[in-house]
């Protein structure tokens, strides 16, 4: 799915409260009875008003009607909820223009987005539930077994998740980028100027990198967590380089290539829907993967091999929660997530990764963007533009300026949602 918000600025303020009426309506329904939304829009125009903001969603696909209902109602489509969830993003001033995509993820979409102030951010929208067209075409059954409903409920889980891990994980040192701000299917949080470890083919120091990876899996496990996916894709490298002082030789001054610039690279984490606890019935296999992961990438990419065995997990969880480290699983799982939630949740990530026929390993992480005609139709929605070049060979700052941002200032937020 491609996000197109040149429609949000021509949407009326009644235009957002019947769309903010089906979505009230979805949480009961599939879909939502026609009727049943003119009585929560409750418009002055009454029905007339309400079915001509109707057709006003419909053509530009944030709503849709099912062809073979039992009754006239329409359903909430990726795209209207999206439109929400930037609304109210805009009416919070947290969010201002939309820039291009810079990633697109087996369960999500990365975009570039910027506040009033010209601050980049990005934003993630979780879309489970989304299977490329050529891998579903032999799983159609698979698709039955959840309604639309449920996949919303479970981009919304998974980003209310994702942001709380963020947070914690923030909070204790990590290095993640810092969360902002959470509403919907969505998460807003800090730019930062790194390129996925997946793009590197060259490290100063591949020892160096491998020990702080290798490491931050370690730190992880101390505060009962596993990633789950700790993979080149969910890694980004941010490179800083440092103008190191010459070197004197009585009173002539040396400079060689190393002295004049020192580059340091530095891991950032990121995704984390899939992150488990150490306590997980599948603990072993997870921490095992994750450790397995690296050591493949390192020895296939870098070229290194490190002789140090493991790390194992017996020794990994024998340090959960000691030393003063805070039990951040716990702590997530306090904080609202009930554990059928948490079970939903990671059942729909497996599942839908079993449906593409992938192991749960998944090892291609984040895709490059799907062609016209790749995603599936029973998923996706029509009226629904490109936002910009998504070649995975090219960097954030080339894909900013080769796409225009989209001025968001002329939004109706008077009805925040």
């Amino acid at each position: 799915m491609k996000l197109d918000t040149k429609a949000m600025r021509h949407l009326t303020a009644e235009d957002w409260r019947v769309l903010t009426a089906v979505e009230i309506g979805s949480k009961n329904h599939e879909v939502i009875p026609t009727p049943l939304i003119e009585s929560i829009a409750k418009l002055r125009g009454g029905a007339s008003r309400v079915h001509k903001s109707i057709s006003a969603l419909a053509k530009v696909g944030l709503i849709a009607r099912l062809k073979e209902a039992k009754y006239d109602g329409y359903r909430l489509t990726y795209g209207g909820v999206d439109y929400l969830a930037l609304h109210t993003y805009a009416s919070r001033k947290q969010v201002y223009s939309v820039g291009n995509r810079i990633g697109v993820g087996k369960e999500s979409d990365i975009l570039v987005v910027a506040d009033d102030q010209g601050t980049q951010r990005v934003l993630k929208i979780h879309r489970l539930g989304r299977i490329s067209f050529r891998t579903v075409k032999a799983n159609r059954d698979y698709l039955r077994k959840r309604q639309g409903g449920s996949w919303m409920y479970l981009s919304r889980l998974a980003a209310e998740k994702e942001f709380a891990f963020m947070q914690a994980l923030r909070d204790e040192g990590f290095p993640v980028p810092e969360p902002i701000a959470q509403n919907r299917h969505t998460v807003l949080m800090q730019f930062v100027d790194a390129f996925p470890l997946r793009q590197i083919s060259e490290v100063p120091n591949p020892a160096a990198l491998y020990a702080e990876l290798i490491s931050l899996i370690l730190r992880l496990a101390q505060h009962g967590l596993i990633h789950g996916d700790f993979n080149e894709f969910n890694i980004l490298i941010k490179e800083e380089r440092e103008n190191s002082e010459p070197s004197t030789k009585g009173k002539e001054v040396e400079r060689t290539a190393e002295e004049k610039e020192k580059v340091t690279v530095t891991p950032i984490l990121i995704d984390f829907p899939q992150m488990v606890s150490m306590d997980h019935q599948n603990a072993e296999m997870y921490f095992d993967r994750d450790v397995n992961c690296v050591k493949r990438l390192f020895e296939r990419r870098f070229h290194f091999v490190s002789t140090q065995p493991g790390p194992f997990f017996k020794d990994a969880k024998k340090t959960v929660g000691k030393n003063g480290f805070k039990r951040l699983d716990a702590a997530v799982e306090a904080s609202g997530f009930s554990k059928k939630a948490l079970k939903d949740l990671e059942a729909a990530i497996r599942e839908q990764q079993a449906a593409r026929g992938e192991q749960a390993s998944s090892e291609e992480g984040y895709d490059a963007a799907p062609t016209d005609g790749d995603e599936d139709d029973d998923d996706q929605d029509d009226g629904e533009g490109d936002m910009g070049t998504d070649d995975p060979n090219t960097s954030r700052s080339d894909q900013e300026a080769d796409t225009p941002r989209i001025d968001m200032k002329s939004l109706s937020i008077s009805n925040e949602t």
